[in-house]
């Protein structure tokens, strides 16, 4: 009889279990779908605790107070212990990035976006066809679907699928190398750049069209206001690894980089010379500046972050009011520093080419460097090549 009075319970234990199996199989396929892996751990315990508990309780083992505060005792400790990476995941998602995605397609020429500048005058030049195949940074692309629209036939330029493409600097880079583009909008090439065009017997000719700020920025909620190139050098290097050692709290610097061979990670590797960067943790790592093709540059807003950009990108394109840019040297970045050579991180920003054969490229470059299009620069929010 005794044996008898276990079947049902033991029956009933494997239909829990069952059930629970497939509840597992399901949010852990949710969880894939949705990329949240880190709760695989949490809802795989919860599972198993629960399971474990439907079956002691079928076999009465919570006769006793004692084994239920027990048995609760170590539940709540394995859930807790497998909850800690979701809880870290999600606080880290709550904190506010500096700067969100851009929508290239408030830049897209002939489509009345006021991303893009126009010319208060009729062009002195038209191109009709053998139009030139471009590419370049997401944050020069207002500047040349600027020039697009003053030069170009009326027609759609997806900013993914036309003569007009917009990119992360690598990727416009690697566009130009391949043959894929006539001409690139981009900052200087990396040496790791410089190095694949030799290779592949390419030169490459640069021409400055205009002028901008390397700019380091930091929480809004950080009372450090400037540095010295000295100080951020000592900073990325990691010499200097807590805030108080530059005037601020005692606070641990989180320095973000970039990847290798984008436009603003290439400037930070100009502006240390012969200083070695540290190297940064991965998730320290920002990925790109490219709206829908790469996720842009997602700087966490911690209160002790500190990252890099442009000033054009970071004030004109993002307009993020979490951040503040810093003034360096006792200067801040504007397009009168600039101008006047007082602000001492500024850069030229280039038309790069690579041998093409579209006998438009040059003629283009050519109107770019007149008083028309370096008016368009100035219109955009730039600094001209010629002041």
């Amino acid at each position: 009889m005794e044996k008898k009075s276990l079947v049902a319970p033991i029956l009933y234990a494997i239909f829990i279990l069952i059930g629970m199996l497939f509840f597992t199989v399901f949010i852990l396929f949710f969880i894939l779908l949705t990329g949240k892996i880190y709760y695989v751990a949490l809802i795989i315990t919860s599972a198993v605790v629960l399971y474990v508990f439907n079956v002691l309780t079928l076999f009465h083992f919570f006769k006793r107070k004692k084994r239920k505060v027990t048995f609760g005792a170590i539940a709540g400790v394995a859930i807790l212990v497998s909850a800690i990476s979701p809880i870290q995941h999600e606080y880290k998602n709550r904190i506010p990035t500096v700067d969100a995605e851009v929508n290239t397609y408030e830049y897209e020429p002939f489509t009345n976006s006021q991303g893009v500048a126009i010319l208060d005058e009729q062009t002195t030049m038209q191109l009709t066809d053998s139009l030139p195949k471009m590419d370049g940074a997401t944050a020069l692309y207002p500047l040349y679907a600027s020039f697009v629209e003053a030069t170009y036939p009326k027609k759609d330029y997806s900013p993914y699928d036309s003569e007009v493409m917009v990119n992360t600097t690598p990727d416009a880079y690697s566009n130009l190398f391949n043959g894929k583009v006539d001409m690139i909008f981009v900052a200087a090439p990396s040496e790791a750049q410089k190095k694949t065009a030799e290779q592949k017997g390419l030169e490459l000719k640069m021409t400055p069209i205009g002028r901008e700020a390397f700019v380091f920025f930091v929480n809004q909620k950080n009372p450090i206001d400037r540095l010295t190139i000295e100080q951020i050098k000592a900073i990325y290097s990691g010499k200097v690894t807590n805030w108080k050692d530059v005037g601020g709290n005692d606070n641990t610097i989180r320095a973000f980089q970039r990847p290798a061979n984008s436009g603003s990670q290439t400037a930070l590797e100009h502006l240390m010379g012969t200083t070695p960067i540290m190297e940064a943790p991965s998730e320290d790592i920002a990925t790109g500046m490219g709206g829908i093709i790469n996720e842009v540059s997602k700087y966490k807003n911690y209160n002790n972050a500190i990252g890099y950009t442009f000033r054009f990108y970071s004030t004109e394109m993002v307009k993020n009011n979490q951040i503040k840019l810093l003034e360096i040297e006792g200067v801040a970045p504007t397009k009168e520093t600039i101008r006047s050579g007082t602000y001492p991180i500024t850069s030229e920003f280039y038309i790069v080419t690579a041998g093409t054969e579209n006998p438009n490229v040059e003629k283009l470059i050519e109107w770019i460097l007149s008083p028309q299009g370096q008016g368009l620069v100035e219109k955009i929010g730039y600094v001209t090549i010629s002041e």
